[in-house]
């Protein structure tokens, strides 16, 4: 496949509500350094240079963040970010993006990834990208596997063929999507050593996938396929009143679990981490002697296990353990690092309470 057909969606729509209160509507975690001084979605495009060129790169956001990320990524042309005008899940977004891409080149390869995670071994990321491209230009939709580190709940599962080796930079077609399991199950899949975690990245050609929605969801392909050519006088005004139309449903749902022509890279060590939460954000920094993570001055007595991120001001820890401390100019959170993922709980108490300021 000539590497002037590939395509990338980077999806960054996101809000990160379990990294407030650092990630806000206008500064959500993608343009915000979570575990680096870069943002994440910098990184996201730093890692993908040498697979697709700038020009060749498009950003799916929402209408609070496209100037923060216009900003942030001045290499990518500017009509090349667009705010989706409704949150649609992945399926839709991931659709708009084919319908564009098929508008503009016929025989264009897409390749989706996410705008948030953490990619520690970029060289050997990008030996699996070119893989899952190549197999995509064949006319197969494509996933990548990640080798599973431990039990974990909180992700979908892809079942690759019994004896599948780690590594195989050859495509082959997966058993069937599993989703979140409970703890005993995800042992038994760890044990099993052929599932892999779901990364929510995917690779396909731009028709292939137009094809798929069509057949899996077909209001959502008629709703797209009426908007005119990407770069028409009147496609943000169309887009603006057809996309809230479209079902709201991941691509697993509405494509991956049906089809019968995906297949999987069962990827090796990447470095992979989708940074989920303040607690993984943990997991990833370097520690004190206490396993204390201090992203600000800290002087402590007897603490341990400790996130804490407070700016210019000094913490003073007191016999506490296992604590998130973020602290930022108009709100603290203090949480217990095994109650992470509850923050987001916390902004939906906000949003009840319609402070917007918070927001």
């Amino acid at each position: 496949m000539s590497q002037d057909k590939r395509y990338g969606l980077i999806l960054a729509g996101g809000r990160g509500t379990r990294f407030w209160p650092r990630s806000r509507r206008r500064h959500a975690k993608q343009v915000i350094g979570i575990v680096e001084p870069r943002t994440m979605i910098r990184a996201t495009v730093d890692r993908l240079r040498s697979l697709i060129p700038a020009e060749r790169l498009w950003v799916l956001t929402n209408p609070y963040l496209r100037d923060e990320i216009i900003r942030h990524l001045p290499e990518i042309p500017r009509a090349q970010i667009l705010a989706e005008p409704a949150q649609r899940n992945t399926a839709p977004a991931i659709g708009l993006a084919a319908h564009i891409l098929r508008s503009i080149d016929p025989d264009a390869v897409m390749g989706v990834f996410p705008s948030d995670h953490v990619i520690r071994r970029p060289k050997r990321f990008l030996q699996f990208g070119r893989a899952a491209f190549r197999a995509a230009g064949d006319g197969r939709m494509v996933v990548l596997g990640i080798q599973p580190r431990w039990a974990e709940t909180g992700y979908g599962y892809i079942e690759f063929p019994a004896g599948v080796k780690a590594g195989s930079l050859e495509p082959v077609a997966i058993r069937r999507f599993r989703e979140k399991p409970n703890a005993a199950t995800a042992k038994k899949f760890v044990a099993a050593k052929r599932f892999f975690w779901n990364a929510g990245m995917f690779f396909w050609r731009a028709d292939v996938l137009l094809d798929a929605l069509r057949r899996y969801q077909p209001k959502t392909a008629v709703i797209l396929g009426s908007l005119p050519a990407f770069g028409a006088r009147d496609f943000q005004a169309k887009l603006g009143k057809a996309f809230p139309l479209c079902e709201n449903i991941s691509i697993d749902y509405a494509v991956l679990e049906r089809a019968g022509n995906v297949a999987g890279l069962a990827c090796d060590d990447i470095g992979w981490n989708d940074v989920g939460s303040w607690n993984a954000v943990y997991e990833l920094m370097p520690r004190d002697g206490d396993g204390n993570v201090a992203r600000s001055q800290v002087v402590q007595l007897g603490s341990r296990g400790n996130y804490i991120d407070a700016g210019g001001k000094l913490v003073a820890l007191v016999g506490v353990e296992n604590l998130i401390v973020v602290d930022t100019p108009d709100a603290l959170l203090v949480a217990r690092r095994e109650d992470a993922q509850q923050v987001s709980d916390i902004v939906k108490q906000l949003e009840r309470a319609k402070r917007e300021d918070l927001l």
